[in-house]
């Protein structure tokens, strides 16, 4: 989002990051004071509860000024970077002001808000916590009205007579002669009535004077002190802190790991977990492993153990439908869901990530190879979008890459199951009336008892097993 404070200088402000998530951590700046950024330039990277996204900038101009240093936790819709546009650069114009016959239908795309690349908007029933008050050393904007940058998303589908087919655009009413009603969205409308807010005494931001989420929230948040903010000088947050006697760090928790860690408390202590193990001998799906390395049809695919574990664990979702599914705790239902969104886990330096391949099911193995490949490589470069790690519904864990034998995982929220892959070691094995040395490798299922009972639960593990004992049933069984 983009606000002209004068003339001469454009205000970037944090995006809304939608799925619920109402601030961000600025990583690292790319530019600098002084620094020329054209319309689309990358000048920071952000991390959200999600992910780590890059930030394009929509005009063209001179840095004046970065409000943040690197390390800070911003609200959306505060200022992040301030640009002079006066050398020749464009800032994109204010909307003309609509005739007032048109002002009551304007069209869907003028009230869309910019998100981050990745995100869709969130909905107008998620609640958003208030803005925290901007520093007392911050710089007093300038109520003009905002200016939108171009859309990332398409504009809403259109009905007969190129109206939009949703009904939640801005009102305007007439009050009996005294005036036109303030022009906002019917959630500004709900949330300016829950916080008390008269909408006649709100300043507008949006465009042809429409009132945003943010104007409300400004108009209760205490007003920031006029002396204008110095330029970002001072080094990054410090990410964690040493005692005196260098005896304790202290690691402040934010990210991804603050994310994690919610999530996995909640997960823990409102679904009832049952996990169930089975050891097994792997030692035909390591030679089908090096067998479809010299396949042409995987040439230049990433081929490994994992794969034939995720296509056993989607044969055996298909062979018992029912583990797919969710729990619906506000409705007191259970989801079943007729896709499979597979997670991966993946260890980054930022902290556990869990990206899915969407409609897994549907995919062939080469594809699957593929699709596996793809999520490795970008998780470990940090550049998964957030909404690769949305609407998951079972999840992977290879906990045997750190050579651990197996573990009880805490499922996923709104997931019903979650499988842990211990190491594949050689190990004396009974084989055909005979102690061999045998590929062997223990599984764990953890499931939710609510709508997973222990008979389905062992019935899909039992199939795992099955298949990757005898990996040629999945010719019989896909």
């Amino acid at each position: 989002m983009t606000t002209m404070t004068d003339t001469a200088a454009a205000e970037f402000k944090m995006p809304d990051v939608g799925e619920g998530l109402t601030e961000a951590e600025i990583l690292k700046w790319y530019v600098a004071v002084g620094d020329t950024v054209t319309d689309g330039q990358v000048v920071c990277e952000v991390e959200t509860a999600k992910a780590a996204v890059e930030l394009p900038i929509p005009f063209n101009g001179v840095v004046r000024e970065l409000r943040f240093p690197e390390g800070t936790t911003v609200d959306v819709g505060q200022v992040i970077i301030t640009v002079d546009v006066s050398g020749g650069g464009s800032a994109p114009a204010p909307a003309p002001a609509a005739p007032a016959e048109a002002e009551a239908e304007p069209a869907a795309p003028e009230g869309r808000q910019p998100v981050l690349v990745g995100y869709g908007v969130a909905e107008s029933s998620t609640k958003r916590r208030a803005r925290k008050a901007e520093s007392p050393d911050a710089p007093v904007s300038s109520p003009e009205p905002a200016v939108v940058p171009p859309l990332i998303h398409p504009p809403l589908p259109e009905g007969r007579g190129g109206t939009p087919r949703r009904n939640d655009g801005p009102q305007r009413e007439s009050l009996n002669g005294h005036g036109e009603r303030p022009l906002a969205k019917p959630p500004v409308r709900k949330l300016a009535k829950d916080l008390g807010v008269d909408l006649a005494t709100v300043t507008p931001s949006g465009p042809d004077g429409i009132i945003t989420r943010e104007d409300v929230h400004a108009a209760v948040a205490p007003a920031p002190a006029a002396a204008p903010a110095p330029q970002v000088t001072e080094a990054p947050a410090p990410a964690a802190v040493v005692s005196t006697d260098a005896r304790e760090t202290r690691i402040p928790v934010k990210g991804v790991r603050k994310a994690t860690a919610q999530a996995m408390v909640a997960s823990a202590f409102t679904a009832p977990h049952v996990t169930e193990f089975v050891t097994i001998d792997v030692t035909r799906t390591m030679k089908l492993v090096e067998e479809l390395k010299q396949d042409r049809a995987f040439e230049g695919l990433r081929v490994n153990p994992l794969l034939l574990i995720s296509k056993a664990l989607l044969v055996a979702i298909k062979r018992n439908p029912d583990i797919n599914a969710a729990w619906d705790e506000e409705n007191q239902e259970i989801v079943q869901k007729h896709y499979v969104n597979l997670g991966i886990a993946a260890a980054t330096p930022r902290g556990l990530i869990v990206p899915k391949i969407k409609d897994a099911h549907a995919k062939t193995l080469p594809e699957l190879a593929e699709a596996l490949g793809e999520l490795v490589t970008t998780a470990r470069s940090g550049k998964t979008s957030p909404a690769a790690m949305q609407g998951g519904t079972i999840t992977i864990t290879n906990v045997g890459v750190f050579g651990i034998d197996t573990g009880t995982p805490i499922l996923n929220p709104g997931e019903s199951a979650i499988l842990a892959v211990g190491a594949i070691k050689l190990q004396p094995w009974v084989h055909k009336g005979k102690v061999k040395p045998r590929h062997v490798t223990t599984l764990a299922l953890s499931f939710d008892h609510r709508l997973v009972d222990g008979e389905l639960g062992s019935k899909v593990l039992a199939d795992v097993a099955a298949v990757l004992e005898r990996p040629k049933r999945l010719l019989t069984w896909a």
